[in-house]
């Protein structure tokens, strides 16, 4: 890794476009081994990614040519360990570390298996996910750095499946080992990479992620967000997810352009430094999930949107999670003041199964929405109402079918196409929908390989989500597996969730749950919400006052008295007059106890079976 020298955004800009003069685009490639080798040899200097330490300080950098090196000496070593064709478990910091470690793994055939760290702090949160991924995927090494290593020693010490694999401090494999490569002649059929799904509905699966798959979507996501040699992109996604990995890295490396990286966590500690990256760098790439825009407009003050320039800022793509209009109208507006213009927003849809992107506006038309009336959403249908504020659901759209995709809505019971005017399961077919999942033939055949009735017309892959297309734009409406029927009605939790999460102050924003359960022969809605950590539970009937103080006068810790009662209320009235149903369980839970995905989506299923078993620690009894 190369230390960056502490450039402005204006020279980073510059030094860019300086050295993709006379480059051009490259031909026909089938592996990413080739396309690193050939942008290695026609640009060796290109700084193709550089790593912001604190998501402001300009840390390491990575070269083409430098990059390339490191991945042949990683593979050479791997090929030494004769783990051609097997796995490679992935466990990194944030960092640029992951990157010679993942393209090492290509250089050697060894598939790649990215995951997240485990969190010491929380074990019991974290592991089981990475047991059961390494149970899986049955990785016969494991490639992280000396740091690591020595933090997971006690982790290791207590976990068989992690010492019978060889573990691999690639930040010591030293940069002559690259000499002993040997070319794998591997072809797009290759498998690549093992991406886990986030498990936020089921066990994480290990969807086969070939060379051509990563090759053709990227080819697609090129074309989509029409992006030049010139173009700058800044991401703080995780490199471990479908959209960091492809996103933050393939894609810059595809397109022979820089990427700057920082750490989630970096992000979520300050929102305001991910923008300030793109100002600063005049990136005219970046977004993330629905949850980023939003937490932008709650977190970053107006004297520091005065301190921005997104003027350059062109394709701002939401996705991984549903789109809300109101928000990308909270963030068109709270930062019109620093150049950012509503049009740059790209709401876009795809998923693991389909190596990442599916769907995609036109660049520099502001988003379609679509303001659906409830009622005839409920029973599959679309009626656009919008002279009906009331009882109208404002679907975002996400864009039309990428060049060779085709995109049909289908009933999921009797397998046939459904008309424009209704919902639907999403199917899809495309060169970069991957072989299936791991080990799981049975449902790699139902997943990759449907077909329609009584046609047969396929193999599609069924992706599991809802929705419908109208001139070609499809708008997703939900998933099919958290689907609420309650009285013969369809209800979206992610709907009666935003209710939730809208009805009182106390509730966190983003950390609701809203799921059926079947208490005696018949369908129950259950809410289960977080706490905001500033709010104190206080006795039932205790008094609040705006200083924060309770009917003594005291303040608890510094935070702010409630009666939960109050919430439990405002939540049941809310849903009840927004959605007519009536909610049978509130539960409130401290910060932070709802379990989310990697990517950081809500785990439904996870929290639903925590309801059953008893094991939700409620804060207050709900009745």
């Amino acid at each position: 890794m190369n230390q960056a020298t502490h450039t402005s955004g204006g020279e980073f800009a510059a030094e860019s476009r300086a050295r993709h003069t006379a480059t051009g685009r490259i031909g026909k490639i089938r592996t990413l081994v080739e396309l690193l080798g050939e942008r290695a040899r026609r640009q060796p200097d290109l700084r193709l990614y550089t790593y912001l330490n604190d998501g402001e300080t300009e840390g390491a950098n990575l070269t083409l040519g430098h990059l390339e090196r490191r991945a042949r000496a990683i593979g050479a070593l791997l090929q030494s360990y004769g783990v051609g064709a097997e796995r490679a478990l992935l466990l990194y910091p944030a960092g640029l570390e992951f990157i010679p470690a993942f393209f090492g793994c290509l250089y050697g055939e060894v598939i790649a298996v990215p995951v997240p760290l485990p969190n010491m702090a929380q074990p019991h949160r974290t592991l089981p996910r990475l047991r059961a991924i390494i149970k899986d995927a049955a990785p016969r090494a494991v490639l992280t750095t000396r740091s690591i290593m020595a933090k997971l020693e006690s982790l290791i010490a207590q976990a068989p499946e992690l010492q019978a694999m060889r573990w691999l401090a690639t930040d010591e494999v030293g940069i002559d080992a690259a000499e002993d490569w040997r070319d794998p002649e591997a072809t797009g059929t290759t498998l690549a990479l093992l991406q886990y799904t986030s498990g936020s509905t089921a066990t994480p699966r290990g969807v086969m992620v070939s060379h051509g798959n990563l090759i053709e979507n990227s080819a697609r996501i090129d074309q989509a967000f029409e992006i030049t040699a010139e173009s700058v992109s800044v991401t703080w996604l995780p490199v471990f997810h479908d959209m960091g990995l492809n996103n933050g890295l393939i894609q810059p490396l595809y397109g022979g352009r820089s990427c700057v990286l920082m750490a989630p966590q970096a992000f979520l500690q300050r929102p305001g430094r991910w923008l300030e990256a793109v100002s600063r760098y005049r990136a005219s790439i970046s977004g993330g999930p629905n949850f980023a825009y939003d937490l932008c407009v709650r977190k970053i003050p107006a004297e520091q949107r005065a301190g921005l320039d997104l003027s350059a800022w062109t394709l701002a793509y939401s996705g991984a999670e549903p789109v809300r209009a109101e928000t990308l109208k909270r963030f068109a507006a709270a930062f019109a003041s620093s150049g950012f213009r509503a049009r740059a927003l790209y709401p876009c849809y795809g998923l693991a199964e389909a190596t990442l992107m599916v769907t995609g506006g036109m660049v520099g038309e502001e988003p379609i929405v679509c303001a659906a009336g409830v009622a005839a959403l409920e029973r599959g249908r679309v009626v656009e109402t919008p002279d009906d504020p009331g009882h109208v659901r404002v679907l975002v759209g996400c864009g039309h079918a990428l060049a060779d995709t085709e995109i049909v809505i289908v009933d999921p019971t009797t397998l046939s196409a459904r008309a424009s005017d209704q919902v639907g399961e999403i199917w899809v077919s495309a060169p970069s929908v991957a072989a299936g999942y791991w080990n799981r033939p049975e449902e790699s055949a139902l997943t990759f390989h449907a077909r329609l009735a009584p046609s047969g017309a396929g193999p599609y892959l069924r992706t599991g989500d809802l929705g419908f297309l109208r001139d070609g734009e499809l708008f997703v409406t939900g998933r099919l597996k958290d689907l609420i029927i309650i009285g013969g009605r369809n209800l979206y939790p992610h709907d009666i969730e935003l209710t939730v999460e809208q009805s009182h102050p106390a509730v966190r924003p983003g950390c609701c749950v809203a799921f059926a359960a079947e208490l005696a022969d018949e369908e129950r809605l259950i809410v289960a919400a977080e706490v905001e950590r500033r709010y104190q539970p206080s006795q039932s009937g205790q008094e609040r006052d705006v200083s924060g103080a309770n009917s003594s006068g005291n303040h608890l810790d510094g935070r702010t008295p409630m009666d939960l009662g109050a919430v439990t209320r405002a939540i049941r009235r809310a849903v009840a007059e927004e959605h007519d149903v009536r909610v049978h369980a509130v539960v409130l839970l401290r910060a932070g106890a709802i379990a989310k995905t990697p990517s950081g989506k809500v785990q439904r299923r996870l929290c639903e079976a925590r309801f059953r078993d008893g094991t939700l620690e409620n804060l207050a009894a709900t009745g």
